[in-house]
């Protein structure tokens, strides 16, 4: 009898795990990010230049800052100061808007879009683009995700 009972918890528990999650309703913090994602993505193509916070050039710090001013929101100019003054979110529960941040081995940021892509400004001779987390380099360099709360 308690080898069934075992069993038909083991069931119904997998059966919860493989529920998918309910829709949320929307936030003001979705709404921001889901803007700070379609303004990074119109942003794909502006040249890399490091100290770069405008459209005319951008270091991925720069484009992180230059994206939630334009929507209201004072950043911290760096990565390592974005990081810092973030909550974190698990990488299971990132939406468009939030940060995704890598040591790499410099500290490094990007605009998460959804689906596995983010924004970002790579380096030197590159331009900004769309990049994947599961790429073999941002995985090995995956530091963790942020937040940013609405003005």
């Amino acid at each position: 009898m308690r080898a069934a009972a075992v069993l038909a918890l083991a069931i119904l528990l997998a059966g919860c795990a493989a529920t998918p999650p309910r829709p949320q309703r929307a936030t003001a913090a979705g709404a921001l990010g889901e803007r700070a994602a379609t303004l990074a993505t119109r942003l794909i193509g502006a040249p890399y230049r490091s100290g770069g916070s405008t459209p005319d050039g951008f270091d991925c710090s720069g484009l992180v800052a230059y994206v939630y001013r334009e929507l209201g929101v004072a950043l911290p100019r760096t990565a390592a100061e974005q990081r810092a003054a973030l909550g974190r979110v698990p990488a299971a529960a990132l939406a468009p808007g939030d940060l995704v941040f890598f040591s790499t081995p410099a500290d490094h940021v990007g605009i998460y879009l959804g689906g596995g892509e983010f924004v970002h400004a790579p380096g030197t001779g590159r331009a900004v683009e769309r990049a994947r987390l599961d790429s073999p380099y941002f995985i090995l360099g995956y530091a963790g995700g942020g937040r940013v709360a609405g003005p």
